[in-house]
C-alpha cells in the first residue's frame, strides 16, 4: 500500500483524542510482586520500568505518602502513551491497564475504539513529531499538548474528493481520518508470527550472590575476561559506501551498525568477539557480540577468547551493560579498562566446589567462567532458538 504524505490532512490532538495526564511523582514503594505495568520516561520496553500490584498501587500516593485509594491511579488499555518529560514525545501503543508517572499523557480516541494496528500507525506519526520537542521544549501541559497537530490520511469518496462530515467531529474542516487504511497499512508490514522450539519454561536460577569478578581486560601481565584489541579506523569519511562490510561505531542501538561500506582488509577486525564503546558522546560502556568480520571506529574496542560463541557472548553483553552506569557523566571506559571488572558465574565441582584453573588465565584466583552456564542459560529462554 502507497503512502500518499501530500494528501494526508492535519487534525488537532484534541479533537481526535481525549488526553489524561499521568499520576505519580514519585515511583510507590514495592512490597510484593505485581503485574501491572508503571510507565515512565523512557524510550525501551514499550515505556515499562516496573510492575506493581494493586495493592502497592493503593496503599501509595503519587508523592509516596500513605494513601488508600485508586482513583486516578489506574489508566485504561487499549490506548497509546506518550513520554513528555526526558524521553520526550516517544508513543508506545498499550494494550493492558497500566499506571504511570506524571512523565506520561494517556491518549484515547474521542469516537471509536483503537485496536493495536492502529494504534501502531498513530504511535509512528505521532514520534515523526519528537523534532517540535527539541532544545528543552515538552508537551507537558496536557492543553497545550493537545492543540498541537499530526498529519493523517483521510476518507476520500470513489470520486476520489474528501468525505466531509457536517457535524466536524474530528477536524474544523470535516476531514474523517481513515482508519481502516490505518490498520490495513499496518497488517501489510505484518509477517508470519516468530516462532520458537524452546518448550521448557524451565530458567536456570541466577545465584548472583555467588558469582565472582573478573576484570574484562586481560593482558600479558593481567588476567581476565577477553583480550581486547582496538579498532582501526580513525576517520569514517574516508570509507567508501558499498555493501561489503559493516561499520561499527559508538552507537547504542542496530548492534552499533552506522553504514555499510567497501572492504578495506587493513582496517578490518574479526568476527566472533564482544565489542564495548570506549569513548564517544551517550553511548559508552554499551557492548555488542559481533559475529561477522567489520570495520569499527577507533572510539570501539573488540575482545576475543576461544570459549565465546554467540550465546555466551550475549549473557556476557547483559551482564556488561548493567555496569554502563559507571561510565556516565564524562567518563570513558578506555580510561578505566584495565580495572573494569564484570561480575559472572564460575565453573564448580558436582558438589558445589569452585574449581580453579593453576594458570590463572581469567583471574588471580584462579576463578573460571562458567561458559556452559551461560550458554545453557541463554538456551533456556523463548525464542533463543531465534539468536
Amino acid at each position: 500500500m502507497e503512502l500518499n504524505v501530500q494528501d494526508w490532512k492535519e487534525f488537532r490532538l484534541n479533537k481526535v483524542f481525549t488526553l489524561k495526564g499521568g499520576f505519580f511523582n514519585k515511583k510507590p514503594e514495592h512490597s510484593e510482586v505485581g503485574t501491572i505495568p508503571f510507565l515512565a520516561s523512557t524510550e525501551n520496553n514499550n515505556g515499562v520500568t516496573e510492575y506493581y500490584s494493586i495493592n502497592d498501587l493503593v496503599n501509595w500516593d503519587k508523592v509516596g505518602e500513605p494513601d488508600n485509594t485508586i482513583e486516578n491511579k489506574l489508566f485504561s488499555g487499549n490506548c497509546i502513551a506518550v513520554t513528555v518529560n526526558g524521553s520526550v514525545c516517544n508513543a508506545f501503543y498499550q494494550k493492558t491497564q497500566f499506571t504511570c508517572s506524571h512523565d506520561i499523557t494517556q491518549l484515547c480516541l474521542r469516537h471509536r475504539a483503537m485496536n493495536e494496528y492502529i494504534g501502531q500507525f498513530l504511535c509512528t506519526i505521532i514520534m515523526m513529531e519528537k523534532y517540535r520537542w527539541s532544545y528543552g521544549r515538552k508537551p507537558h501541559d496536557v492543553k497545550k499538548f493537545g492543540q498541537s497537530k499530526i498529519k493523517l490520511p483521510i476518507k476520500y469518496n470513489k470520486d476520489k474528493t474528501p468525505v466531509i462530515d457536517s457535524n466536524k467531529v474530528y477536524s474544523d474542516e470535516g476531514y474523517i481520518p481513515d482508519w481502516q487504511f490505518m490498520e490495513d497499512y499496518i497488517k501489510t508490514l505484518r509477517h508470519k508470527p516468530i516462532t520458537t522450539k524452546i518448550k521448557t519454561n524451565v530458567v536456570p536460577e541466577l545465584n548472583v550472590q555467588n558469582w565472582k569478578e573478573f576484570k574484562v581486560s586481560r593482558t600479558e601481565k593481567q588476567p581476565g575476561l577477553l583480550r581486547m584489541e582496538s579498532c582501526k579506523c580513525g576517520c569514517a569519511g574516508d570509507l567508501d559506501d558499498g555493501n561489503e562490510i559493516c561499520y561499527i561505531g559508538a552507537k547504542k542501538n542496530d548492534n552499533g551498525v552506522m553504514k555499510h561500506v567497501k572492504f578495506d582488509k587493513k582496517l578490518v577486525s574479526s568476527g566472533n568477539g564482544i565489542m564495548i564503546i570506549c569513548d564517544g558522546q551517550g553511548s559508552v560502556g554499551y557492548s555488542n557480540y559481533m559475529k561477522d568480520d567489520f570495520i569499527g571506529s577507533t572510539t570501539t574496542s573488540i575482545g576475543y577468547d576461544d570459549e565465546i560463541n554467540s550465546k555466551r557472548a550475549i549473557f556476557i553483553v547483559t551482564c556488561l551493560d548493567l555496569d554502563r552506569y559507571k561510565y556516565s557523566y564524562g567518563r570513558k571506559y578506555r580510561a578505566s579498562m584495565d580495572s573494569a571488572t564484570v561480575k559472572l558465574p564460575v565453573k564448580r565441582d558436582s558438589e558445589g566446589i569452585i574449581i580453579k584453573d593453576k594458570n590463572k588465565k581469567y583471574s588471580n584466583e584462579g576463578y573460571i567462567p562458567d561458559w556452559q552456564f551461560m550458554e545453557d542459560y541463554i538456551n533456556s529462554l523463548p525464542y533463543s532458538d531465534r539468536i
